[in-house]
């Protein structure tokens, strides 16, 4: 039984392949809203007044792509190996996966946050999105630096 349950750790696998594939997916993604955005940004010799936005939802779309490949990473490192990689995208525990996790969400939250901004209908929900975003962001901010580590 102790030898089957110490070879399931490689059913990690799965979603280490699968949000792999996810972040290249959503990168390329990216790249290719970042070649439209330019070209319309060129055709309208920098006129187009929704030219703001585009350039907000293509740091939403990086960013969500860089949250699927750290937490493929992270899976990675935390049940079958280490990985070469940065210091600061070391993940030694899963306190840390969440921690990381958690500070990009808040800045797929901001840039979403921002965009509608740009946008401004509804400056009542606005307020109430703000104070939305405001909240999780320090619920989130919170639990990593209480949660997790003794």
């Amino acid at each position: 039984m102790v030898r089957f349950l110490e070879h399931s750790r490689s059913l990690v696998l799965i979603a280490v392949i699968f949000s792999l594939l996810a972040a290249v997916a959503a990168f390329l993604l990216g790249s290719v809203k970042t070649v439209y955005t330019i070209s319309a940004l060129v055709a309208s010799h920098g006129k187009d007044p929704l030219a703001a936005i585009a350039l907000i939802e293509l740091m939403d779309t990086f960013l969500i792509a860089t949250a699927l490949f750290i937490f493929s990473v992270g899976l990675y490192e935390l049940f079958i190996s280490d990985l070469s990689l940065p210091n600061w995208l070391e993940i030694h525990d899963l306190h840390d996966l969440k921690s990381k996790l958690g500070s990009v969400i808040i800045l797929v939250m901001c840039v979403t946050f921002l965009k509608h901004l740009v946008e401004w209908q509804d400056p009542k929900g606005m307020l109430f999105f703000g104070i939305a975003v405001a909240v999780v962001s320090a619920s989130l901010i919170a639990f990593s630096h209480f949660g997790g580590r003794d």
